[in-house]
């Protein structure tokens, strides 16, 4: 039994399965492991899904990590649960990627699927209520399981109950997309939760515009106080005859662990990877953007803001290059395949009309490559960071702690990193093409003492709460006073 649970879909580790039956065990990073590791492991568990064959024949034999439990979910159940409404429903909501005159399309397949996340959801909550102990504290993190604080309120009326969320939040029109009952159902599940929580104040802002529900199901109000920071939710379900429930919505804008980026920023392979770009690079001035080949990353448009900046400011060409790296994602959905390689057809276009005998403007590489990532952000004049819509993007707040001469930052608007970053970047409209353009212009530009100025003040408000403490204070406000 456990005194503090987290839930997520990936968890901490993961096993690959050999050709002669062995496993092997691969540990992951990223700000809840290193925040779990601040609690004792003899009074944690983490909860996961078995993602893959080597998870699944490692739950079969009874091989696990101290502290993790995985469930072994139908795979057909987790398919439909994972990519037929996680990733092709909530996400699109929550990032208005919907092309309107053709989707959503809510049928009869959707609901079935809709069951096996509900089901998803129901085999999350069942392994933490009975791995808790009396009044635990669980963290269940992101879309994937937006259902299990309801659930698990229900089995286990006594815990303290969080949840996370990593992406922005739909705006109410969207979330009215869905169908009433289903709409209802993700909200009721989200608040089973004490506390919801999320990377900035514009995403928290439309959970509880869109959270008013007066139904058969039960009755939700958000409260805004005036003049007050401390935002609920009053509801009744879950509570005594005649009383009211609160979840309180709170935001948590993830940061960077500075120490540990530099560490891994200048390791020997980076310097290898970094010689390898300069020699490509040559004397010009570097616009970076890394990215995994989601749509609402915008890389599209952010190339045809390049294009256009070749085109209108002619004197760019040959003395700067675009280093593109764009990690492939979800590419079991022919959408994101489709997308990937309108990614590397653009950028191909984009050489074949400027490129000449000793210059390529656009250096791209479409594999997931951490190590160029990082020698890029340290070689980088201007980061480009213009997603349509992003929950946070820690791209904006990774470049300017690594870049070696310091960085100019081109932001959208619509990056959760936005509300932080603002007074230093020079911020952007997503969809404006030519706006864009300009911005790039204006960054490679920039005189060099502004530019190491804004990076400083970057760096300092990316690292001001770094994954440790990002996590540490979610579980002490869940907690309560000591």
């Amino acid at each position: 039994m456990a005194s503090v649970l987290v839930a997520s879909n990936r968890g901490p580790v993961s096993y690959a399965l050999g050709g002669d039956g062995s496993l092997d065990a691969r540990r992951g990073g990223g700000g809840l492991v290193s925040g779990l590791s601040a609690v004792s492991s003899q009074d944690s568990v983490w909860v996961c899904a078995a993602l893959g064959e080597g998870d699944r024949e490692a739950v079969r034999r009874g091989v696990g990590e101290p502290g993790v439990r995985m469930l072994d979910i139908d795979p057909d159940v987790y398919a439909d649960a994972y990519n037929g409404i996680a990733n092709s429903v909530l996400w699109f909501l929550h990032h208005h990627l919907y092309d309107i005159p053709r989707e959503p399309v809510y049928d009869a397949e959707f609901r079935r699927r809709w069951e096996s996340y509900r089901a998803y959801n129901r085999a999350f909550a069942e392994a933490l209520a009975g791995a808790a102990d009396e009044g635990a504290a669980v963290l269940v993190q992101d879309y994937h399981l937006a259902l299990v604080p309801g659930q698990l309120r229900e089995l286990r009326p006594d815990l303290r109950i969080a949840h996370f969320t990593h992406t922005p939040w739909a705006s109410p029109a969207y979330l009215r997309m869905l169908p009433d009952d289903i709409r209802e159902e993700l909200l009721w599940g989200m608040l089973g939760a004490d506390e919801v929580g999320f990377h900035t104040w514009a995403w928290a802002s439309a959970f509880m515009s869109g959270a008013h529900i007066d139904s058969a199901t039960g009755v939700a109000e958000p409260s805004f106080p005036a003049g007050d920071r401390r935002r609920t939710v009053n509801h009744r379900r879950w509570a005594g005859p005649g009383a009211n429930r609160t979840t309180e919505v709170k935001v948590y804008p993830l940061g960077v662990d500075a120490e540990e980026l530099r560490a891994l920023a200048y390791r020997p392979a980076v310097d290898e990877r970094l010689a390898e770009l300069r020699a490509e690079a040559g004397d010009r001035k570097t616009i970076v953007r890394v990215d995994r080949t989601e749509l609402s990353k915008n890389i599209l448009r952010g190339l045809l803001a390049y294009r256009e900046l070749l085109t209108t400011r002619p004197e760019w060409r040959g003395r700067v290059v675009h280093l593109a790296s764009a990690y492939p994602s979800r590419q079991d959905l022919e959408v994101y395949r489709s997308y990937t390689a309108s990614v590397a057809a653009l950028a191909e276009e984009i050489n074949a009309e400027f490129g000449t005998e000793d210059w390529t403007p656009v250096l791209v590489s479409v594999k997931d490559d951490f190590t160029r990532s990082l020698a890029a952000y340290r070689l980088a004049d201007v980061a480009l960071v213009n997603p349509v819509r992003d929950g946070m993007n820690l791209v904006a707040k990774e470049i300017p702690v690594v870049s070696e001469q310091g960085c100019a930052l081109v932001l959208s608007r619509e990056a959760g990193a936005y509300e932080e970053l603002r007074e230093d970047a020079l911020t952007v409209n997503p969809f404006d093409v030519s706006e864009t353009a300009e911005a790039l212009h204006t960054a490679l530009t920039m005189p060099h003492p502004e530019r190491t100025d804004r990076t400083k003040r970057l760096a300092t408000a990316s690292t001001a709460l770094p994954p440790q403490r990002w996590f540490l204070n979610q579980l002490e406000s869940l907690r309560g006073p000591a």
